[in-house]
């Protein structure tokens, strides 16, 4: 097969249990749920991704069994559903150059998380949306119209207005092709500035190391996302921010791009589009597990000033989304303790100045620019809860 390299981030996103995983699969042949704990549990726990590449055939109708012309590659980004991982739906939402939303035509509409995460694209700024109403084989007509009517009451006035529903069975694998093509025309590839300095937003990090490997055959940390804009190539020097947390301060971490994973491929050159993997020279137990997960990247002396202090003009939710009993948001409150997510990175903050305009210490710096949006949470019972956006409009 020729090198098929993605031009776009979907996300699936949606509540706990609901299909979003078992459709991964249907239209892409690959289980994401990989960790061990997730296979346990039942549920995404890390950020799953599968490339798809798709194809028209003579007929018009899209597949993705090699039938016919290729129309395009793209990257699915499977997103956590459980309430206690928002933090990481956040994550995903970040890469997320559009969306599909996961709906059980079994359940009433909206469940908690699904409102959640429909807030969650609102506020991230994902506006090409994709509904799916999954599990109609579950349901007689009557109750699957009922649900579709649910659907559309429960997403008139947000971000998905105007998305198009499709009805299917992910574990039957019916009506994947209507999903396809949904994709294909409400999810288009947006313009990339490859100009501009090379910044990746990292997901997830790695040793891909197995044990007992020799010293010679060691492999370097790997660092896996997707980059916004710009382009990075094997050999750039680059660095990692706000980096690593050392003797209790925190150190930018600089190294050299040894090779690049584009789709699955091997390339000389990363570009936007997709998720890469970059394989560095950095000690591989920097990291496992994740360690790495939440900087930036980019060209040495090209990312922006680390910060803990930030000012944000915020914009609240009318209501918490995510819970049984959505109760009126408050206004933010001075010494307020508040969990921060920018790009891949969270950060807990506490509220120094409060008011339209509210100023916070951040615990873990955070690599960010002015006017970057970011998503804030509350802790709200025994949760944090999504309570709305804000933009930064200074760093000290």
């Amino acid at each position: 097969m020729s090198e098929q390299i993605p031009e776009v981030n979907i996300g699936l996103v949606g509540h706990v249990d609901h299909g979003k995983t078992t459709l991964t699969r249907a239209l892409s042949g690959k289980w994401t749920d990989e960790h061990s704990e997730e296979l346990k549990k039942g549920i995404t726990i890390k950020i799953g991704y599968a490339d798809i590449t798709y194809y028209r055939n003579d007929e018009g109708t899209l597949n993705v069994k090699e039938d016919g012309e290729k129309e395009r590659t793209v990257s699915l980004v499977d997103a956590p559903g459980h309430e206690t991982l928002m933090a990481n739906v956040l994550s995903g939402a970040a890469i997320m150059d559009g969306a599909v939303l996961v709906i059980a035509a079994n359940e009433e509409c909206p469940q908690p998380q699904t409102r959640e995460h429909l807030a969650a694209l609102d506020i991230i700024g994902v506006e090409n949306i994709v509904i799916v109403q999954n599990k109609i084989d579950l349901v007689d007509e009557e109750e699957a119209r009922e649900n579709y009517k649910e659907i559309q009451e429960f997403v008139e006035g947000t971000v998905a207005e105007d998305a198009p529903v499709i009805p299917i069975s992910a574990q039957q694998e019916i009506n994947i092709d209507a999903v396809l093509e949904a994709i294909d025309t409400e999810i288009q590839t947006p313009e990339r500035d490859l100009e501009a300095d090379g910044k990746m937003l990292v997901a997830r990090s790695f040793d891909i190391n197995k044990p007992g490997t020799s010293p010679e055959g060691l492999h370097g940390g790997v660092v896996g996302g997707s980059l916004v804009e710009g382009e990075l190539e094997v050999g750039d020097e680059i660095e990692l921010s706000p980096g690593i947390n050392q003797d209790e301060e925190w150190r930018t971490v600089k190294t050299e791009i040894k090779s690049i994973m584009h789709g699955g491929n091997p390339v000389e050159k990363g570009t936007p589009g997709g998720l890469l993997a970059i394989e560095t020279d950095l000690d591989p137990s920097m990291a496992k597990s994740d360690g790495l997960s939440g900087n930036i990247l980019g060209k040495e002396g090209t990312l922006p000033e680390t910060t803990e202090n930030i000012t944000v003009e915020v914009d609240l939710m009318d209501r918490a989304v995510g819970s049984e009993q959505e109760k009126e948001i408050e206004n933010i409150k001075q010494n307020e303790p508040l969990m921060l997510n920018v790009g891949t990175s969270k950060s807990a903050g506490i509220v120094t100045q409060a008011g339209k305009k509210v100023k916070l210490d951040l615990k873990v710096p955070i690599c960010a620019e002015e006017d970057d949006r970011i998503a804030i949470s509350r802790q709200i019972g025994s949760r944090w809860r999504l309570i709305g956006y804000g933009k930064i409009i200074d760093k000290e």
